[in-house]
Order: structure tokens, then sequence, then C-alpha cells
């Protein structure tokens, strides 16, 4: 293996790495020699590691959404789930600050906000690490003043498996069209009671909660739905979703239904 080529690859730093649970990790990454690209919220970049000697050093590389916003300069915020046996996250979960790793100067994705009408509310679906993206786009774009309504409903099996609450309640607090919505599948488990809404965030629609919730009747005419994470959860939101009037919003037909499919 030619290690100094692999040295000369790594082109990026763990500035800071945050545990949230043994299988989720906050990683920060901050780029040697090159500042941090443009990009739009909700887009993607790559990590890389090399794979070791069995595979001559080659880098192994992945695709995460960013999680920091594009006005952030100083760090690049991914959230990560760690892949038992996979290739790549059990080393991004050794990684300590001041290691070295490859990150990707060419961003990615359309996953975005681009195109949907500035008079439309917004509803993010996620379950775990999925939430990553739609971070980037409240970082970003959230205004207190802004008259169009903000949903995140963010689905875990545990409550301490919700990366991100703290400031999303506080996001909540101070920002009157927000609304959080965590949602637990497993509220038995829980060490404390949970008082919070429990099961699949497909059944939240199905049964007309969100409306209750959120204070509004969403529709194909006042809103549009961003969902990512689970393929079931995706799926078969979406199928609930058309069955109401909305479309998957493509590349040649503009809908209302944004989907990442990243699994």
């Amino acid at each position: 293996m030619n290690t100094e080529h692999v040295s000369s690859e790594m082109n990026a730093v763990v500035s800071q790495r945050i545990e949230l649970t043994k299988g989720l990790i906050i990683l920060r990454v901050v780029p040697k020699d090159f500042m941090i690209p443009d990009f739009e919220p909700g887009q993607f970049a790559v990590l890389g590691l090399p794979a070791g000697q069995r595979h001559d050093g080659k880098l192994i590389k992945r695709a995460y959404s960013i999680a920091s916003s594009p006005l952030e300069r100083e760090f690049m915020e991914f959230y990560i789930a760690l892949v038992p046996g996979g290739e790549l996250t059990p080393r991004l979960f050794r990684l300590q600050p001041g290691d070295e790793l490859w990150l990707s100067k060419k961003i990615k994705g359309s996953f975005t906000l681009d195109g949907v009408p500035e008079d439309r509310n917004i509803l993010f679906l996620a379950t775990g690490t999925g939430l990553a993206p739609y971070m980037s786009m409240l970082r970003s774009c959230i205004t207190l003043d802004a008259s169009r309504k903000f949903v995140v409903v963010h689905g875990a099996r545990h409550s301490f498996e919700l990366g991100y609450r703290s400031e999303l309640l506080t996001m909540q607090k101070f920002c009157p069209n927000f609304t959080y919505v965590p949602v637990i599948t497993r509220p038995h488990e829980e060490a404390v009671p949970w008082h919070g809404d429990a099961g699949h965030i497909q059944d939240l629609w199905k049964h007309q909660d969100l409306e209750k919730i959120c204070g509004f009747k969403a529709n194909p005419a006042n809103t549009h739905v961003f969902l990512c994470g689970n393929p079931a959860m995706i799926e078969e939101t979406a199928e609930i979703l058309a069955n109401e009037g909305y479309r998957e919003n493509t590349r040649h037909h503009p809908g209302e239904i944004h989907l990442e499919r990243y699994w």
C-alpha cells in the first residue's frame, strides 16, 4: 500500500465529534487545503477513508447529507448512523478530533427548497439521520416573520435517538411559524414515561393528527412535503399523499412531494 499517496488524499480533518448514542454521532469536518464549497441546503457531500491493505488502500466513499448551513464557513456538519458491519461508518465512528479523512470538493443533490413557492407551507418528515438535510434548510431559511409554516416530524425508536432535539425545541420556542413533532416507536422502553406522539410517521398522517398538532390542514395547494429516511416510511407516506392529490416532484414534472432515497 502506498501510504504516502493515501495520506496526500486526506484533505480534511475532524474538528469535533459529538456522540449522541453508541450508534449516532455528529461529525464536524474542516477542509485542509480548500474553502468550504458553496452549496444549497439539502445537498450532500462525500466522505472517504482508506479501505485497508486488502483493498490496496483505496478510499471507501459514501454520500452524507450536510446538516450545517451553507452560511457556516468554519466547518461542515454530518449526522451519521453506525451501520454494523459496514465498510465506512465503523471507521468514521473511530475518528477523533484531529484525525484526517477525505471530503469531496463537489457538492451535489437536488433535494432542496429550490422551486418551492415562497407562500407554501413545508412539512419535513424524517426518520433517523434523514433529519440532516432539514437541519441545513432550517438553519438557513427559517425566519421569525415568515407567513409560511415549517413543520418537522422526526421519528426514532427511542427519545434518546432524536438528534438535534434541543435545538429544534429552542427553534420552536422562538419561531411562531415552526412546529417540531418528535415521534418514537418504542415508548414502552423509555426510562421515564413518554408523553409525546408514538407510532409511525405515516400513521400520524392517516389519523389526521398532524392537522391537530400543526394548526392547519395541509393540501397540495398550500403545502409541500419532504420525505427522507426509512424507505418504508417514504413509500407508504408518498402513497397516502398521492391519494390526496399530491404529485411527486421530478426534474421535468414539478410536484409537491420531495423524496430523498438514500438507503
